[in-house]
């Protein structure tokens, strides 16, 4: 048991551990432009500082929930955090691109954080308090890039982009340092202490890895070109492969079974859907803020205030967020789930056919942000109400893993129709920026729907079983 005091202390420091994602994230898509400047690289090939850390992101992921559904999670937080420091490190001292890369692929370990903070709230919070503070934990990441983004702009405007990687790192020392201080320590004596899975962990990591880079360099390599169709197909059967292996074994990385579950099944959908094509918005838009008027369509904002843009992001997540834990007792998840990739859509279509003006791209952000509020409060909430409290690590995990599986896909596709489309200036054409925005805009029409559709008949299914005749 732990004291009323620390119970009280619990959810505040999980929540800033939480807002380690979003400080990582904050260094991404913001810089793409800088870095590839200071770097000597493409702005094409910039786009892969985003890639790789949500490649290490989406392998990462399931091997940290699953082992937070084990006995050291303190332990697993407090490590995870020491890597990302250490990459953020790294990072601010790199001397070339390749370098940096690695200290953004060890930021990629941020994904996981969420997952395993989820599972320590649901461990160490009293019941009553579980369900809000796995909705706030859910959406700490979107409502923090609202304050990320700007903080980053400014430091890296008026100083390098090497201070906001180190201010990143002392962030997260003091992050490290209030986790030793208040949360359990452990281990964790009521926790389950089985075998890990270390043929699913090195098959799933292997499969994904396949997979996203024959998406980033398929338009490089072309693709029906033979190392693009080939690591399709590696990929495909890695992953059918590991299905097979998580299925049969006693102890998965991943219970791929909870799947059977109707709610994980459109929360687990939904995470891969909206995570693909909402990426793409959110980077383009990034871009397209920050590029020069003399590509036809940059607004030539200054890096100072490029950060801005993402501030309605965390506006519009903030509000959808307290609005749904204010009527989540009365209205369906299922529902809310909905509205919120409505919303998304909305703002993917808007950005397509409407992004010359500031004003244009802020309005997309804030559809963006509330959208993504109310989507990312309603999966894990769903997902948590539908498994044991023994498989909620790895299942919340797994929902995360689509999400970065999801924006991978996103940010290899971006980078991949830009690096097909670039001007004489080494900067994406306006055509490349109109097509990566209708890809995303078409996607999120598509996922809306299937969730509209799947939405219909859940709805359908439940009046019959209430007016069904009960047996004799």
């Amino acid at each position: 048991m732990i004291d009323s005091a620390t119970h009280r202390r619990l959810l505040p420091v999980l929540v800033y551990a939480a807002l380690t994602s979003a400080v990582v994230s904050s260094l991404g898509m913001l810089l793409v432009p800088t870095i590839s400047d200071e770097l000597g690289v493409e702005v094409s090939t910039g786009q892969w500082m985003l890639t790789v850390n949500l490649l290490v992101g989406a392998v990462s992921t399931p091997i940290m929930g699953r082992l937070s559904d084990g006995p050291h999670r303190t332990r697993l937080l407090v490590w995870s955090l020491v890597i990302i420091a250490a990459g953020s490190v790294v990072a601010a001292t790199a001397t070339n691109f390749p370098m940096f890369l690695l200290g953004r692929g060890m930021q990629g370990l941020s994904y996981g954080i969420v997952p395993v903070t989820i599972a320590l709230a649901r461990r160490y919070l009293a019941e009553d308090k579980v369900r809000h503070g796995i909705s706030s934990l859910s959406v700490t990441v979107t409502t923090g890039l609202g304050v990320g983004y700007p903080l980053t702009g400014i430091l890296a405007a008026t100083v390098s982009f090497r201070l906001a990687f180190w201010c990143a790192a002392i962030f997260l020392a003091t992050t490290i340092v209030v986790v030793c201080l208040v949360v359990p320590k452990g281990p964790d004596e009521q926790a389950p202490r089985a075998p890990f899975d270390f043929v699913g962990a090195v098959s799933i990591g292997l499969g994904l890895s396949l997979m996203l880079i024959a998406v980033s360099e398929g338009s490089q390599w072309g693709w029906s070109a033979a190392p693009t169709v080939g690591l399709f197909a590696a990929a495909a059967a890695t992953m059918a492969a590991w299905t097979a292996v998580e299925l049969r074994s006693r102890n998965p990385l991943v219970d791929l079974r909870v799947f059977r579950n109707a709610d994980v099944l459109v929360a687990n959908c939904t995470a891969i859907g909206l995570g693909a094509v909402m990426y793409i918005g959110l980077s383009i838009g990034s871009l397209v803020a920050q590029s020069p008027a003399s590509t036809g369509y940059g607004i030539a904002l200054p890096l100072f205030w490029a950060g801005f843009v993402m501030l309605p992001l965390s506006v519009g997540s903030f509000g959808a967020n307290r609005l749904v834990r204010a009527v989540s007792h009365r209205v369906p998840l299922r529902l809310l789930l909905l509205i919120g990739a409505g919303l998304v859509t909305a703002s993917a279509v808007q950005l397509w056919v409407a992004h010359d003006a500031l004003w244009e791209i802020m309005i997309g952000m804030f559809g963006f942000g509330a959208g993504m509020g109310m989507t990312y409060a309603a999966m894990p909430a769903l997902i948590a109400r539908s498994v044991a409290d023994t498989q909620l690590g790895s299942a919340v995990s797994f929902n995360q893993v689509l999400r970065t599986v999801g924006g991978s896909f996103g940010s290899a596709v971006s980078g991949a129709v830009l690096a097909a489309h670039l001007g004489p200036s080494t900067r994406p054409t306006s055509t490349g920026i109109d097509l990566a925005f209708s890809i995303g805009a078409i996607g999120c029409c598509v996922v809306f729907l299937a969730l509209s559709v799947n939405y219909v008949l859940s709805r359908a299914n439940h009046r019959a079983d209430r007016v069904a005749p009960v047996p004799q």
